[in-house]
């Protein structure tokens, strides 16, 4: 079973000298980089999970209320909000979708499992550092998913041989078929496989000239796009099954 899931998050708010645009702007390029992913999504029927980073998801509803339309999942990111500020956040957003926001997923600013189940979270799908070296150590941890205080905690999913774990910059740096024989040798160790890629991955920084490490430009914008169009093809050619993060845990 592969997992697929997308952080919505803004980029930042740094500038390569001589440009500069608002935060109004900002918030579009993001919407518009989702927009393309839910393209995709649509094209090979698959389904995905979106995490949408607490602090602009009241800003988004419209582009909640697509994703939702298309039958994706809508969980949280959080980035460095508040407990109250995600209490809120979640009760808005419920109350506007109709829908039971489940998981959240954490990286820098960690609550803990009794914090995050008071505020009726049945999952957390946390991730970890992917600067230019990260994604090339090579882990030795558990994979599977375990329950912490009633509240289940899914891990990043780790290749079984290499090592290298599944976050969004493997993704990107990776040669597709190395991905997919990673990808394919992890579901038969563990039968499943949690991958995620954030939005800003798909930015166009020749146009948007925002300050990132030179390595994260590398197959960014609409290669990052072609990439995963031919890897959702690759799945659906060898009838590899896909899920919502919320269908596969309960």
């Amino acid at each position: 079973m592969i997992l697929l899931s997308f952080n919505i998050i803004n980029n930042g708010k740094d500038f390569k000298s001589g440009f500069t645009i608002d935060d109004a702007e900002i918030l579009n390029i993001t919407q518009r980089n989702t927009e393309s992913i839910l393209r995709i999504l649509e094209s090979h029927n698959v389904l995905a999970t979106f995490f949408v980073e607490v602090s602009i998801v009241q800003k988004l509803f419209p582009l909640i209320k697509k994703i939702i339309s298309q039958n994706h999942e809508i969980a949280f990111y959080n980035a460095n909000s508040s407990i109250s500020e995600i209490e809120n956040a979640k009760v808005e957003t419920e109350k506007f979708t109709g829908k039971i926001i489940r998981g959240i997923r954490q990286k820098d600013h960690l609550f803990s499992t009794e914090e995050l189940k008071a505020q009726e979270f049945n999952y957390i799908s946390n991730i970890e550092n992917s600067n230019i070296l990260f994604p090339f150590k090579r882990l030795e941890r558990s994979t599977e998913i375990v329950e912490q205080n009633g509240i289940s905690i899914v891990p990043e999913s780790i290749s079984p041989y290499s090592q290298i774990p599944y976050n969004d910059f493997v993704f990107q740096v990776l040669p597709l078929q190395y991905y997919k024989n990673m990808a394919f040798e992890t579901i038969k160790s563990d039968d499943f496989v949690v991958i995620y890629l954030d939005s800003r991955q798909f930015t166009d920084f020749d146009r948007y000239r925002f300050k990132v490490p030179f390595y994260r430009k590398f197959n960014s914008g609409k290669k990052m796009g072609d990439k995963l169009e031919a890897f959702l093809s690759w799945v659906n050619e060898n009838e590899l099954a896909t899920s919502r993060m919320k269908d596969f845990i309960f």
